[in-house]
């Protein structure tokens, strides 16, 4: 089992949280694990990205290569494009549709909506919409995590496990909350992948 996988977004939407439930996940399954985040314009909504590996065998570097990504998993539709070089040739792209315009020169939606499709492999939809008809938008993140958990060689239970106990200290109402934003994720992209 491996998993190289490129969270990226913009500071703020909860990348780092995912990175962070995945990791949790796989160490109670006693899986390696590599982690390597750049976070420094974060809380001024800039680039926020992590390389996560996860192997049943020992993982040398904590850098995924060009071209090595099994999965680029994103909240922001440009921040997915930006990844690209990273993705391997069968290596599935999971993103939210919705932008996070903050600079001047933000590309159209349509551009960036033409240029996620051309990809051969893309689950794309608005997760912002969905996390507020199951939860509250601040869960976009969680339904983010769910559409990516079929790619993730890891049980949707034992992701669910990793949410309890990073959200535990929230109060059981955060932690349900945040499993049924996951859940529809979860469901939504195995809808889009029939």
């Amino acid at each position: 089992m491996k998993t190289d996988i490129v969270l990226a977004g913009v500071g703020g939407q909860g990348i780092l949280s995912i990175a962070t439930i995945l990791g949790a996940a796989a160490l109670k399954e006693n899986l390696y694990l590599k982690q390597a985040e750049v976070h420094g314009m974060s809380q001024r909504g800039g680039d926020v990205s992590s390389n996560l590996r996860l192997s049943s065998d020992p993982i040398a570097s904590d850098l995924i290569p060009l071209g090595g990504a099994d999965l680029i998993v994103s909240l922001e539709p440009m921040e997915s494009l930006r990844y690209l070089p990273y993705l391997s040739k069968t290596g599935w792209i999971v993103t939210n549709t919705t932008p996070f315009v903050n600079i001047p020169n933000y590309p159209e939606q349509e551009t960036l909506e033409n240029e996620l499709m051309n990809q051969p492999n893309v689950v794309a939809f608005d997760m912002d919409e969905l996390a507020k008809e199951v939860a509250s938008q601040r869960a976009s993140n969680m339904v983010l995590l769910g559409a990516a958990a079929p790619f993730i060689d890891l049980e949707p239970e034992k992701i669910e496990e990793g949410i309890r106990i990073v959200f535990g200290k929230k109060g059981e109402a955060i932690v349900e909350s945040n499993i049924k934003a996951f859940r529809a994720g979860l469901e939504k992209a195995r809808e889009l992948r029939k």
